[in-house]
């Protein structure tokens, strides 16, 4: 999967991804010894880790004038473009820069928040092409995440999320992470016979689109699946639900925030070889970029729409996994 190199070669570039990132490392360890009261350590940390794409924020620090790849260390083509849907994201980037930092350093090599802080600080160090994630990759391989293997986006995702979430340190930031991405779906049951509505709640963080509707035909594309998925369903026969006014179970009318398209991440080959790239809507100038691993580039929305199933095409690329984003109501 991905760019294949030599073992001499590969073994060059990740001793220089160490030594670098273990430089960045030792700047904010020697910064977090400093005596500071706990407010101001977080003014200075904000300082000192700015978002990538905070452009017309001006809470904003380092900002880069472009995007940034990810070198390619080893079969690491889909790490690198789920890392680039979290850092793209400007409401992620602006709750790690607000962790705990790990006091040990045996600890910071295993924390996966801080770990991706450095690569965001490191990514915004200067006019760079791309730089190397080898310290990150490193540190998820003591999550069973190995490196030089193939890996399943959607599945990596759940891992990545989930170790995140469990490190995060403060409470209030786990909230607003399970705020940020966990879909909240709210289920409107009304009773065809006295009109009684009752809302049921529940969340998830991917949604189970079906590909056959209800006569088992094929739903063709995206948008018939959502569609499909939302559209009322009315309950009769064994899926009838209690209702407390008319006391028995009753035919029920099922009916349930917009979302728009912030990310696609793309395979190209096959089940057991292939490779990933992302294709993100930066937030802030409104634009698609393709993230190759460390070739970036911006592209246009019918290079996007190239992914929804074109095999003609050379790499053949088709959308794996698929991240919106709320709509903000005006």
């Amino acid at each position: 999967m991905g760019k294949r190199s030599g073992r001499q070669e590969r073994s060059k570039k990740l001793e220089l991804a160490q030594s670098e990132t273990m430089k960045a490392g030792a700047d904010v360890q020697n910064s977090s010894k400093e005596a500071e009261e706990p407010k101001a350590k977080d003014q200075r940390l904000m300082s000192l880790f700015g978002v990538a794409d905070l452009k017309n924020d001006a809470t904003s620090f380092s900002v880069p004038t472009e995007a940034i790849g990810l070198y390619n260390v080893g079969q690491s083509c889909c790490l690198n473009s789920l890392l680039q849907v979290f850092l793209m994201n400007i409401h992620f980037t602006g709750i790690l820069r607000r962790i705990m930092i790990p006091r040990h350093a045996a600890q910071m090599r295993r924390n996966v928040p801080y770990q991706m802080l450095l690569l965001l600080k490191e990514m915004q160090r200067g006019k760079r092409k791309a730089v190397f994630p080898t310290a990150f990759a490193h540190c998820l391989s003591a999550y069973r995440v190995k490196l030089f293997v193939q890996h399943d986006a959607a599945q990596l995702f759940l891992t990545l999320w989930n170790v995140i979430k469990m490190q995060m340190g403060k409470p209030e930031l786990v909230e607003e992470l399970s705020d940020l991405y966990t879909i909240s779906v709210q289920e409107h049951l009304a009773c065809q016979k006295c009109s009684l509505e009752t809302k049921r709640n529940s969340s998830m963080l991917t949604l189970p689109l079906p590909v056959l509707d209800s006569n088992s035909h094929k739903l063709k594309t995206l948008e018939d699946c959502l569609q499909y998925f939302f559209h009322p369903e009315e309950l009769t026969d064994h899926n009838m639900c209690f209702c407390e006014q008319c006391g028995r179970k009753t035919p029920f009318l099922q009916a349930a925030w917009q979302y728009e398209l912030f990310a696609v991440v793309a395979h190209s080959g096959s089940t057991s070889y292939g490779h990933y790239c992302a294709y993100i809507r930066s937030l802030t100038e409104c634009k698609w970029y393709c993230f190759n691993d460390s070739e970036v580039c911006q592209v246009s929305w019918d290079d996007v729409k190239c992914t929804y199933g074109h095999s003609n095409l050379y790499w053949a690329e088709t959308a794996y996994l698929l991240i919106y984003m709320k709509k903000q109501l005006q």
